[in-house]
């Protein structure tokens, strides 16, 4: 077979993801998580079922739209390389309404998560209300999550009408729908193009604007009188690296699962292996500059937040997260090797992104109980559930849409050879 004759089969393979596995799983975790998590948000310790919901709802949305602003990123410095794995990442845009439905809910235990809500800082004045909280955070929300779906919508429109004609009947309808009153006329192209381009710099902008309002609201203001300026670029810059290693979960999964190792090489394992050994130490660099200035300063206000979770109970998980998201990925995608062996990337990338997880953690539990780390039953549900949602809607996403879009594989070929 020729090498573009190779490439049509691997299309038609990426326009009928098979993701049966993904959905079935999802669903079966989310409805575990679910039910675990009524019992314990009904039992006798209420707060710890919030809490960890807190910290899955933050986690996974940053895992969401840190994967698609990945897209945006790769389309605004014409990093043509990954083209073939870009829509792997842009797939997570389907877990963003589900993240606005989770973000709803949060609100419902806000006394178990919000410490100013029962003890209220006056110093902060109408800042830290609920009211207010809930309102400018769900703007927030609603602003870049838009933008990102709008974004991907952009995005699939060239290639559902190329797919139109061939598709299942619900399948066309959906296409339809999708691809409007578009027929893929250059004029139109060059259009959606000039679109995908602003649309691509607006949704960076915003991310890093909003999602750091959302780091100051829902992580800082658990600790009222804890104040980092550096926190918001800390805060949305790890979603952005969870984002990364999600991506590269997600392209070796597929990779082997749709038979795609003619259009997924070298190139674009070491390429993300590089990205995400550059973020794991940009996010080493932001959490030692909060942590230096906290510490020369040596403010009790300050230092409180930093060194309780550097302390007695606290302290190996502390270490863990700095092993797991900085000195693993440093050492482990140093080398050309590691990062374009499909095996050692994918344990670099999980490790990080677990590691992520109990950053997030670390980052939440201290600032609302007094007692030290816990994970059991709740802790271990929720976290299921949250990541059966986050499957089932990937792999909704998948079964609806092509994981390979063609014109951008088409193009990072020609980049390239």
């Amino acid at each position: 077979m020729s090498a573009g004759g190779g490439r049509q089969e691997a299309y038609r393979r990426a326009a009928n993801a098979p993701s049966q596995g993904l959905v079935t799983g999802g669903a079966v975790l989310a409805l575990v998580g679910l039910v675990l998590f009524l019992l314990a948000a009904m039992g006798d310790d209420p707060g710890r079922a919030w809490r960890a919901y807190h910290v899955n709802f933050l986690f996974f949305t940053g895992v969401s739209i840190g994967a698609v602003v990945f897209s945006a990123a790769y389309r605004v410095t014409k990093g043509w390389w990954a083209g073939p794995i870009v829509r792997f990442a842009e797939a997570a845009v389907a877990f963003l309404p589900v993240s606005l439905l989770a973000f709803l809910i949060l609100f419902l235990g806000k006394n178990h998560v919000f410490p100013w809500i029962v003890h209220p800082t006056p110093v902060r004045g109408q800042w830290l209300t609920a009211g207010w909280v809930f309102w400018r955070d769900l703007a927030a929300l609603l602003t870049v999550f838009g933008v990102a779906i709008a974004y991907v919508w952009h995005q699939l429109k060239p290639d559902v009408v190329a797919l139109k004609a061939q598709a299942g009947d619900w399948r066309s309808r959906l296409y339809a729908r999708v691809a409007g009153d578009f027929t893929g006329t250059p004029e139109q192209l060059a259009r959606n193009e000039e679109h995908l381009n602003r649309l691509a710099a607006w949704l960076i902008v915003l991310y890093g604007y909003l999602f750091s309002l959302i780091g100051y609201d829902l992580v800082m203001s658990l600790a009222p009188y804890w104040v980092s300026s550096l926190l918001g670029w800390y805060f949305f810059m790890g979603a952005f690296l969870t984002g990364l290693t999600t991506l590269g979960l997600m392209m070796v999964y597929w990779r082997r699962k749709l038979g795609l190792e003619e259009l997924i090489g070298r190139q674009q394992f070491h390429d993300l292996g590089k990205l995400v050994f550059g973020l794991s130490v940009f996010w080493a660099y932001l959490m030692f500059s909060q942590f230096l200035v906290q510490w020369y300063g040596n403010l009790p206000e300050e230092t409180a937040f930093p060194f309780y979770r550097m302390w007695g109970e606290w302290l190996p998980v502390a270490l863990m997260v700095g092993l797991m998201v900085f000195l693993i990925p440093f050492w482990g995608l140093i080398w050309v090797k590691s990062k374009i062996t499909p095996f050692t990337f994918t344990l670099f990338a999980l490790v990080s992104w677990v590691g992520m997880w109990l950053e997030r953690y670390l980052l939440v539990q201290p600032s609302l109980t007094e007692h030290g780390p816990a994970f059991g039953v709740p802790e271990i549900g929720i976290t299921a559930g949250f990541l059966g949602l986050f499957l089932l809607a990937y792999g909704l996403f998948a079964r609806s849409f092509p994981m390979v879009s063609p014109r951008l594989a088409d193009q990072a070929a020609k980049v390239h050879h």
